[in-house]
């Protein structure tokens, strides 16, 4: 039976705030890892051979070579692989970019670190290819080396790949990065992540971020492409998968943890945004 979905600690690897590896290695190294799991730390690779699958939250995307996959802390994912794989991994803690360039939130800039599926996983064109790996190859080289600012140099060298990738996935953002609109879209995404299932209205949001609830609504349209509403609505429905993994908890215990004073409501409200009952959702999840 299982219980919860495993969180790991970036201390996992021996290594205080940052991780970097071949995949291959890294993977034969840490078998655990195919199965759904969390992290507390940033993850993303580079895949450059193999096939197969990777879900995150709860969808599936193809495994190809030159795919890039960005995680924050907290999302589950798993991997199923065919055939030989590799590539480039790299794990950091929250606090390795912290007091980097005096901006603790400079990496938040970057979509595919919101956390939302859709700038999650990102595929290189040809021409960027043998650039990203050089400068993966070069992050390596300093880990390895410890050579005097080895960290520094790493730190420049990861803030030079994520503009490099960030540029395309800016051509994707509606508005402009850093304007007013995307701050309050990002500050509404963290609070959400802060009190899922305790918040469920849009005006108790806006009232957290000194704006109107048509304020807010408006910015999530024009930065996240649906409504406030929608928004959390999705949020929670992610959080219900993510408390249905641990069979020991009934389906009125997670309504109950999400915040549901009734039982029916929790799934026929589940029911109607996943497509499936509770009962459902777990028997096909395959977790």
């Amino acid at each position: 039976m299982r219980k919860d979905i495993p969180v790991y600690d970036i201390g996992h690897f021996n290594r205080e705030d940052i991780v970097v590896s071949r995949f291959a290695p890294y993977l034969e190294s840490h078998r655990e890892f195919i199965l759904p799991h969390k992290h507390n730390f940033y993850h993303f690779l580079l895949f450059t051979k193999g096939g197969g699958a990777h879900m995150i939250d709860f969808s599936t995307f193809p495994v190809e070579p030159y795919q890039m996959y960005f995680m924050i802390p907290g999302q589950v994912h798993s991997w199923n692989f065919e055939g030989e794989v590799d590539g480039y991994v790299i794990n950091f803690s929250p606090p390795f970019f912290k007091a980097f360039l005096l901006n603790p939130d400079y990496i938040d800039q970057f979509p595919y670190f919101s956390g939302v599926l859709e700038n999650s996983v990102i595929s290189l064109p040809v021409n960027m290819r043998e650039d990203v790996k050089r400068i993966f190859e070069n992050i390596l080289a300093e880990t390895e080396a410890e050579d005097r600012q080895s960290i520094d140099m790493i730190k420049a060298l990861l803030v030079q790949l994520f503009i490099k990738i960030g540029r395309l996935g800016f051509e994707n953002v509606a508005v402009k990065v850093g304007s007013h609109s995307y701050m309050v879209a990002r500050n509404f995404l963290r609070l959400l992540e802060q009190h899922v299932g305790e918040l469920k209205l849009p005006k108790e949001y806006a009232g957290l971020l000194f704006v109107t609830p048509n304020h807010l609504n408006a910015v999530c349209k024009e930065v996240l492409g649906r409504t406030a509403g929608e928004v959390i609505r999705d949020r929670v429905i992610l959080e219900a998968k993510r408390l249905m993994v641990n069979q020991e908890l009934s389906i009125s215990e997670i309504g109950y943890k999400l915040n549901f004073s009734d039982n029916s409501y929790f799934s026929k409200f589940f029911s109607k945004y996943a497509g499936m009952s509770p009962e459902e959702f777990r028997a096909t999840s395959n977790l």
